[in-house]
């Protein structure tokens, strides 16, 4: 990506907004990217406590397998460890028009009152519809696009419709977790340590593996660690349909990179640390907001980075993350972080291993080819 809009950051400060840029995207066949998940790998509870999950190292081609509470012994004094501090909202909402039952799933917040969503059945709305969630909580249909989206409008904005949210809405877990049907457990489980600001309906999910006692490691082994904001949409369930990765369409997450970060990561990289970051969200936004100098940059906006084998990262030099499904875009951004060859060796060694998968599952740390 070069260029880029500017725009006023939550700091005040301009700030670079990544939506209008063309990310480099090859051609390469989504086949590439296929792989056999046997069903029974995919985890439907996180390892208690977090930090006990296993942790597969991927370093050059060797293949080490530790877990998560080694991770300090794993980097360097000096390194910055980015996080994404997003909060998962109760996003997942089952309401009726007239008589006919409406599930949607909201994606992004478009106004303080607005959110673009998933609906099921999407046949059934049209603009003007009125959605009711509960005697005094409805959302009028604003726009209906494709593939069942939706824009809607509530009757309240702001805190008060994440007050709503919160009453009446359920967490949107993933559909290859028991089917998408969260339970109060998931209220706790599915969030990380560091979430903070709401706004996200899906968990960025390499932070779930953190505790205090890890953070507190960290601390001591002189590890700074910092978070950035991307709130993560509804958009990171859905399956590659085309076969060929130019085709596909990213749906954009809004984002947020303070100066303050951008400033602290820049100064740790000029003292030779290395730029850690959790999870495949931080490492999206880091990337967004990063120059073609490398240089981190102050952002606050929409970001639709695709990232696949032939992308030349700019910031990041470690990436931790869980273990992603076949075809995924998840798993087209780690084979290009890590290289294709690499990471189908590895996830062929974590099955073997008996690793878990998906959002509850154990993680990997990536080394960049």
């Amino acid at each position: 990506m070069g260029g880029g809009v500017l725009g006023r950051g939550r700091d005040g400060h301009n700030s670079i907004d990544a939506r209008p840029l063309a990310p480099y995207t090859p051609a390469m066949n989504v086949d590439l990217f296929d792989f056999d998940l046997p069903r029974e790998l995919i985890a439907e509870r996180p390892v208690s406590p977090r930090d006990a999950a296993r942790l597969l190292r991927v370093a050059g081609d060797a293949l080490a397998d530790h877990v998560v509470r080694d991770l300090p012994g794993l980097l360097r004094p000096g390194d910055v460890l980015v996080s994404n501090d997003t909060r998962v909202i109760p996003a997942r909402l089952f309401g009726k028009r007239g008589e006919a039952g409406i599930e949607v799933t909201l994606h992004e917040r478009v106004a303080l009152d607005g959110w673009k969503a998933f609906a099921r059945p999407a046949k059934k709305l049209r603009p003007g519809d009125r959605v009711r969630f509960a005697e005094d909580f409805s959302a009028i249909v604003a726009e209906k696009g494709e593939a069942g989206e939706v824009t809607l409008r509530f009757d309240r904005s702001g805190d008060a419709l994440m007050l709503a949210l919160e009453e009446y809405g359920r967490l949107p877990l993933p559909p290859y977790i028991r089917k998408g049907e969260a339970d109060e457990a998931d209220r706790a489980d599915y969030q990380t340590v560091f979430a903070r600001e709401k706004g996200a309906v899906a968990a960025p999910t390499a932070g779930l593996h953190f505790t205090p006692a890890l953070l507190a490691a960290l601390d001591a082994r002189g590890v700074r660690r910092l978070t950035v904001t991307l709130h993560v949409g509804a958009g990171t369930f859905l399956p590659v349909k085309v076969e060929d990765t130019r085709d596909h369409r990213m749906h954009a997450e809004r984002g947020v990179v303070s100066r303050e970060v951008a400033d602290a990561v820049n100064a740790a990289r000029a003292a030779g640390g290395r730029v850690v970051a959790v999870g495949t969200t931080s490492l999206r936004l880091l990337e967004s907001a990063a120059g073609e100098d490398g240089v981190l940059r102050p952002f606050d906006g929409a970001t639709d980075i695709f990232i696949t084998p032939g992308y030349r990262f700019r910031l990041v030099d470690v990436l931790m993350t869980n273990f992603h499904l076949p075809r995924s875009t998840l798993f087209m951004l780690v084979s290009a972080f890590a290289g294709l060859e690499r990471m189908k060796a590895a996830y062929a060694h974590a099955k073997a291993g008996g690793y878990r998968f998906y959002s509850y599952g154990d993680a990997c740390l990536l080394e960049k080819n």
